[in-house]
């Protein structure tokens, strides 16, 4: 999982530059309580056997694995992985510091698998379909997993806060970033839709887009008495899932494809 950190070497003419990846972990430990709350729900975790080896991709602050290791009904052996160390707290789960988007790990050793957005880090198209063949390959047959990336037609760019920046073609994001003094290298691969479906096809996943439900989710959590709350409570399904392809963030439960 090449993510923070690592680097990059870009050619301009006869002049090699190498850049860095950016820490774009997210720090703030209360959001990442709720994250870990949305995710347990999505994923049904509690009708699942226990306890639950869980590995947790590019854990970042530390915070959804902690929440995990400490649940006070679910019992959860947490491990996490990164390749840079952000972590605000270290204590109930067990870590590795990892190169690339290898996972040191045996075969399906996992019952459940969270990657949250990490896959636009890892690097290009060909290492974000590695990364989902290592998370295949760890999870166990009847495990499940959390998939979640920044999709690219979102009106701001999260990471550096652009609007449309992940619209323009990739060899004009670097320069655009430039131009608007935020940074030397656009270092993230937001996906389409399609491109993260096709992907988890030829990765052997079989997979279901949670996107509004993690949005009823989110308002039941975060604003449960909000104007929103109560519009998606009574919006049905079919309507609701219209404009899935253009909601900014993609979110997928994620399981093996039957053999």
């Amino acid at each position: 999982m090449r993510r923070h950190g690592a680097p990059l070497t870009m050619q301009h003419g006869m002049n090699a530059h190498t850049f860095e990846r950016q820490p774009h972990a997210v720090l703030d430990l209360p959001s990442r309580d709720w994250k870990a709350m949305k995710i347990e729900r999505l994923l049904d975790l509690a009708s699942h056997p226990q306890p639950l080896r869980m590995l947790e991709v590019g854990t970042g602050s530390g915070g959804i694995a902690h929440y995990f290791a400490i649940h006070p009904s679910l019992r959860c052996e947490v491990t996490a992985v990164d390749v840079c160390d952000n972590r605000l707290v270290r204590d109930g789960y067990a870590y590795r510091l990892v190169q690339g988007v290898e996972l040191p790990f045996p075969d399906a050793s996992f019952d459940v698998v969270i990657t949250n957005h990490v896959i636009e880090h890892v690097g290009d198209a060909g290492a974000q379909r590695r990364h989902l063949l290592e998370v295949h390959r760890v999870m166990k047959p009847d495990g499940v997993g959390y998939l979640a990336v920044p999709n690219r037609w979102m009106l701001t760019e999260p990471h550096y806060q652009l609007k449309f920046l992940s619209w323009w073609p990739h060899a004009w994001r670097t320069p655009c970033l430039r131009l608007m003094r935020k940074g030397a290298f656009y270092d993230c691969g937001p996906l389409q839709m399609r491109q993260l479906e096709r992907m988890l096809d030829a990765s052997s996943f079989r997979y279901r887009n949670i996107c509004v439900d993690a949005w009823r989710v989110t308002f039941k959590i975060e604003r449960p008495h909000s104007l929103g709350a109560r519009v998606l409570r009574t919006t049905p399904d079919a309507v609701s899932a219209l404009p899935r392809r253009f909601i900014p963030i993609l979110i997928y439960r994620i399981a093996h494809a039957p053999a």
